[in-house]
This record gives structure tokens, C-alpha cells and sequence, in this order.
């Protein structure tokens, strides 16, 4: 189950809301507003609307009074527009602040001659510098980013990852990572340090989930290319109007023009798109993932291979007991008390899986026996056992290593038992009492339940699944087989997984794997979706453009998902906000020139009070609609796992035509009101 980092935060938090607010003004600065082409000239045609308006009341003007209600709305749509950004925004400071409140505040034990752990020196974080080796005991809080270089430890990470459990950090492999702000639960840990002050996890963390420095994603930038044409071209539209108009001796006020530009132009979703995006990579972070760049949340919508490692993924990653397969002559009751035996003292998951497999099909006893000796498994002689105090012994072992034990050769029943055991992906143990084989034990990855089902349900999205493991052939295409992958790549080495990714990228598609060892870097930084487990290497940590806190390979799904959702909710608004331009045009036009050009009355199918009330309904619909879409902008559009041909089925079905629909109902009812409120 997904963790949370903080407690959910709710789309109307009072505290986000009032810091929105004050947030919507200060986004008025100019050098912030250029960055969104649409809200920009928004905010210029406003400045314009106010000017004449000031002047409109001044000179006592015929449209004083409406011209001072159409600036107010303009201002209104830029500052309704910032509040939607600064509240996606301030979900995510929210978030921040429990991330910044891990930070420690300790001073970290510099070791002044690291061979020694009993000579160090306090140092504040600030004097810290890369290199520096610290030393970490239990109950501290580890200081700042680094790699472990000696000892081994539980350390607490629930203040990063939400994960109550502590995990094991040690000297090598792929689990010496440690992350500033986590906290040592037992013995001790020599901690080389990895990151500056100010440059370490947890403050990028702080930074990417704030969105200071979220930068746009192509699909972005390509939006704002399409809007600001739409612009441009609406802009040509109105400055030809006074032309149509002179010629039937009709004059429109520039009031008028500057406000049927700001309704005719897509400020729906040019004051909604930041917050979109924003929202996206929110998400992720109550889902526990760190997104280093929005373009990584983008492109995990779009991508069409996912690679996925079995260990731990797609199985459990721990070899567990299915079967007792005796030889002909033995029964599986005697094999299973012997391969029981062995095992007692066997502290590996294998090992225990074989006694609780033992116990629960026969109810063999868990105590050991007077006088057992247990031989424990090592690299040079790759079995185990017991010897007992009679002189008797039990071996279990590789099918190799046990008959060079009993000096024999494969017969063609254990053989058999072995190939098959193989072939369906497990792994053949041969149990040998007194230099006798009495069978094999089948141990087996298990698969993880409703994996297949959630491979199916990818595959109704287009996504093809890979799995990557270093099994043999056989093997991975047994398991592969039985999870429901679409394809494998078995004996995977680091330059394998490179010109798999290589391959299907020059193909054209984009691709998605996750990793949490050095071995992973190369792969990680080459696909278009790195996701890398905070667990692992710093390495990793590094080449993946999305960082997993939980270090759940699974999360991948997820991460799919709410790169699907980003996508989804921006081109549903975008349909909206285009549809909604559209009707507003042959909404407000015919209310404006059906005096100079009656056969405009037939499109007049609002029938508007008056040309004044007809803008000015319009310009209250456009600002209100940014609000109401406030909510969609933030939680995003439901996703349902579909081809892309139904989903802009249902896109254009939905938001398109009531993008069309909405503009003729709102700005009639508001209209209404206008008139009501004229007459009294």
C-alpha cells in the first residue's frame, strides 16, 4: 500500500487557501505574468480596461459604469488565474514543510582519524564538506546525505518515506545509501558524505516538491505556442470588428472590444495550465515519489515499454518451499522430516520456508533434537545440514554438490525431478540422508498475487511489459509465463539492459525502468522514466529522474498513472477551454451587431437584454469558470485505462461539447441577474 509523507491535504486547507490568495497578487509582478503568454496580455488588456474606465468616470461617460465593471472582472479573471497556480503551489509548500522539519539540527561526529570510532569532532552542519567522514550511532539523526563505508544498522526512514519499519543500511552492495534526516535505530554506522549543505536529497526534495524551479515540458511550451496564436488570432479578429461596424454605422466602445478579446481568447486553460502541471507532480509526492523535472511526470504518460525487474517486482525475491519430490523407494513424509531436520538452524527465507512448509503438511515439530549439530551453508561447500550424535547426516544442496558429496551419478528419476522443477522456474535442492538421496525440495520465486492482473490492465493502456532478470532462459520464461508479462530478457547484464532501452527508443518509443544499484545508473539515465529506490545507490539516485521514497518497484504502475491523469486533465481542459471560446463567439457577436445587421437575429438564440449586458455576462462567465475548473485542475480528470482513439472519444463527448454548452447556459443566467439588478 501506498504511504504518505504528510497527512492528505485537502483542496480547500483554510491555511492554503488565505496564503493562495495573498500569493495571487504578488503574482501580478510583470516579470512573473510574462512567463503565461495568455494571462499576460489579460493583465495588459486590464491595465487598458482600468485607464478607460478611470477616464469613462471622469468625463462622465455614458459607460462609466459598465466600463468600471469590466475592468474589475478583468482583474478579477488574472487574479482568479494566479489563485489556481498559487494554490496547486501551496499543496505542495505544505508538503515541503514536513520535509523540512526531518532536517537535522545535530551536530554531525566528524571522525579525525576514521580507523578509529572513538576520536571524532563535533562539527555544526554548516563545516561539513563532501568527503568527510561522520560517524552515526544509535539514536542519532543521520546528518546529511552519504555512503556507508563501514558497520551496519536499522535505520528509521519513516520520516522520509512514511515506512514505519526500519530498514538494514551497510558497507556495500546496493543498500549503503543513507539520506539526511533519517534516524538510526541500533549500532552504528561509518558514513562517508556525499552532498553539500543545501545540495543534499532532502533539499532538493524541499525545492522540486515547492515547484519553484518546475520548469516546462515540451508539451507544455508547445501549448503555449498554440494559445498565444489563438491570441493573436482572436486579436485580428476584434481590431477588424470596427471596421465591419463603421460601414453599417455602428460604433463599438474600445471598452467593449478590449473585453470580448479577453472572452474570446483560451483563458480557461491558460490560467489553469501551471496548475495542472504543478498538481501533476503533487501527486507523485503523495504517492512518495520525488519527480526532478515535470517533463519525467509528462513522459510517464506517454510511454509504451515498461521494464521491470522480477526480483522483488514481479516475485517476492524470496526462494520459498512449494513441494517435497521424493525418488521412487522414499516416501514424501521421510523426505520432508530429513529436508526438515536440515533446516531448523537455517536462518535464510529458504531455509525457513522449508521447516514452516514441513509443519504445516505434517505437522513436524519445531524443536531441535539432543545431540544435532547443524553444519551451516558456505561459499566452499554450497550445502548445509545436521550431523547427529549416532554419526548419522543430512546434506541439502545444488543437484552437483550433493552427488559429489554421496559419490554417484544422476540417475534418470532424479534427474527427471530436477529438469522439471527447472523448467517451471524453481529451484531443485537435493536432500541426501547417510549418502543417500531420498529427493528434491522445490523452491520457487513466488509470484506476487494480482500482478497479472495489474500487467493486463497496462496492456489495455498500450503499454508492453518487460521483465528483466538474471535467471536463465528457461526459468525467466516459466515465471514470465505465469506473471503475464508481455516479454523477458533473462541473463540481463548492465550492457544488456542498455541496448534494450537503445533498441526500443530508436524504434520511437519511450520507455521506463526502475533500478536501485550502481549496475542500474547507465540504464536509468538512457530511458525517457528513470525511477530510482531511495534505497538505493547514490549512483542511482542520480541517473533516475524520479525518485521512489518508498522503494517499491510496483510504484511504476502508479507513476504511469499519474503521468496518464497529467495528460488526460490537460488536453480535457485545453478541449473545454477551445469549445467554450468557440460558443462565447457565437454567443456574444449576433448580441452586438443584430441592430446593424437584423439577419443576425436567427444566431441570437440567447436572446441577450442588451449588447452592454451581453459583455459584461461574458466577461463574469469567463472569470467564474476559471474557478469552478479550479478543482478539476487540482485533482485532475479520472483516468480509465482505454485506447487513445476512446479517450478523445470521451474527451470531446464530455468537455468538448460541454465546453460548447456551458457558455450559452452561464452567460444567459448571468445575464439575467445583470438585468435584474440593472432595473432595480
Amino acid at each position: 500500500m501506498t504511504k504518505s509523507t504528510t497527512a492528505e491535504i485537502s483542496l480547500f486547507e483554510p491555511k492554503i487557501l488565505r496564503a493562495a490568495a495573498i500569493q495571487a497578487f504578488a503574482k501580478l509582478d510583470p516579470r512573473g505574468l510574462v512567463r503565461n503568454p495568455v494571462i499576460f496580455v489579460t493583465a495588459l488588456v486590464s491595465v487598458l480596461a482600468t485607464i478607460l474606465a478611470a477616464r469613462e468616470v471622469a468625463t462622465a461617460g455614458p459607460n462609466g459604469f459598465i466600463a468600471v465593471q469590466i475592468a474589475l472582472w478583468l482583474w478579477f479573471t488574472v487574479i482568479f488565474a494566479n489563485f489556481a497556480e498559487a494554490v496547486a503551489e501551496g499543496r505542495g509548500k505544505a508538503r515541503a514543510d514536513a520535509f523540512r522539519a526531518t532536517k537535522a539540527s545535530a551536530l554531525a561526529k566528524v571522525l579525525v582519524e576514521p580507523a578509529r570510532r572513538d576520536v571524532w569532532q563535533g562539527k555544526s552542519l554548516d563545516d561539513v564538506v563532501v568527503d568527510d567522514i561522520i560517524l552515526v550511532e544509535a539514536g542519532d539523526t543521520i546528518p546529511t546525505d552519504g555512503e556507508v563505508i563501514d558497520g551496519v544498522a536499522s535505520v528509521d526512514e519513516s520520516a522520509i518515506t512514511g515506512e514505519s519499519a526500519p530498514v538494514i543500511r551497510e558497507s556495500g552492495g546496493d543498500r549503503s545509501s543513507v539520506t539526511g534526516g533519517t534516524r538510526l535505530v541500533s549500532d552504528w554506522l561509518v558514513v562517508r558524505v556525499t552532498a553539500r549543505q543545501g545540495e543534499t536529497f532532502l533539499d532538493r526534495m524541499i525545492a522540486l516538491v515547492e515547484g519553484a524551479k518546475r520548469q516546462k515540458t515540451p508539451n507544455e511550451i508547445a501549448l503555449d505556442i498554440l494559445l498565444a496564436g489563438l491570441t493573436l488570432v482572436f486579436l485580428f479578429v476584434v481590431v477588424t470588428l470596427p471596421v465591419f461596424a463603421s460601414w453599417s454605422s455602428t460604433e463599438i466602445p474600445v471598452i467593449y472590444l478590449a473585453a470580448l478579446f479577453i472572452t474570446l481568447i483560451p483563458t480557461t486553460i491558460g490560467g489553469l495550465l501551471s496548475a495542472i502541471g504543478i498538481a501533476g507532480m503533487d501527486r507523485l509526492v503523495k504517492a512518495n515519489v520525488i519527480a526532478k523535472s515535470g517533463r519525467a511526470v509528462e513522459a510517464a504518460g506517454d510511454i509504451d515499454v515498461l521494464l521491470l525487474d522480477k526480483t522483488g517486482t514481479i516475485t517476492f525475491g524470496n526462494r520459498m518451499a512449494d513441494a517435497f519430490e521424493p525418488v521412487p523407494g522414499v516416501g514424501e513424509r521421510e523426505l520432508a522430516e530429513a529436508a526438515f531436520l536440515a533446516s531448523l538452524a537455517d536462518d535464510t527465507p529458504e531455509g525457513k520456508s522449508i521447516v514452516d512448509l514441513g509443519a504445516r503438511k505434517f505437522g513436524l515439530s519445531q524443536q531441535a533434537r539432543a545431540g544435532m549439530t547443524f553444519v551451516p551453508f558456505t561459499a566452499q561447500t554450497r550445502m548445509s545440514g545436521v550431523d547427529f550424535a549416532d554419526g548419522s547426516s543430512i546434506r541439502k544442496g545444488a543437484s552437483d554438490t550433493i552427488l559429489r558429496l554421496v559419490g554417484g551419478t544422476m540417475e534418470p528419476a532424479l534427474d527427471a525431478i530436477v529438469r522439471k522443477i527447472a523448467m517451471s522456474g524453481g529451484t531443485p535442492l537435493v536432500v541426501a540422508r547417510d549418502g543417500r538421496i531420498l529427493g528434491v525440495v522445490h523452491l520457487k520465486d513466488i509470484v506476487k498475487p494480482g500482478i497479472r492482473e495489474r500487467f493486463a490492465e497496462l496492456r489495455r493502456m498500450g503499454i508492453r511489459t518487460v521483465m528483466i532478470t538474471g535467471d536463465n532462459p528457461l526459468t525467466a520464461a516459466a515465471i514470465a509465463a505465469e506473471a503475464g508479462v508481455d516479454d523477458f530478457l533473462a541473463e540481463a547484464t548492465p550492457e544488456k539492459k542498455l541496448e534494450l532501452i537503445r533498441g526500443e527508443q530508436a524504434e520511437g518509443r519511450l520507455v521506463a525502468m526502475c533500478g536501485d544499484g550502481s549496475n542500474d545508473a547507465p540504464a536509468l539515465a538512457q530511458a525517457d522514466v528513470g525511477v530510482a529506490m531511495n534505497s538505493g545507490t547514490p549512483a542511482a539516485k542520480e541517473a533516475g529522474n524520479l525518485i521512489d521514497l518508498d522503494s517499491d518497484p510496483t510504484k511504476l504502475i502508479e507513476i504511469v498513472l499519474v503521468g496518464k491523469q497529467l495528460l488526460i486533465s490537460r488536453g480535457a481542459l485545453t478541449t473545454f477551454s477551445i469549445a467554450n471560446d468557440v460558443a462565447k463567439y457565437f454567443a456574444i457577436l449576433p448580441a452586438l451587431f443584430v441592430t446593424a445587421y437584423p439577419g443576425l437575429g436567427v444566431l441570437d438564440v440567447m436572446g441577450l437584454g442588451t449588447s452592454q449586458s451581453a459583455i459584461l455576462s461574458a466577461i463574469i462567465f469567463n472569470a467564474l469558470v476559471i474557478v469552478a475548473l479550479i478543482p478539476i485542475a487540482l485533482k485532475g480528470v479520472r483516468y480509465v485505462p482505454s485506447s487513445a482513439s476512446a479517450l478523445l472519444s470521451r474527451n470531446l463527448a464530455i468537455y468538448g461539447i460541454g465546453g460548447l454548452i456551458a457558455p450559452f447556459i452561464g452567460i444567459k443566467l448571468i445575464d439575467i441577474i445583470v438585468d435584474l439588478l440593472r432595473l432595480a
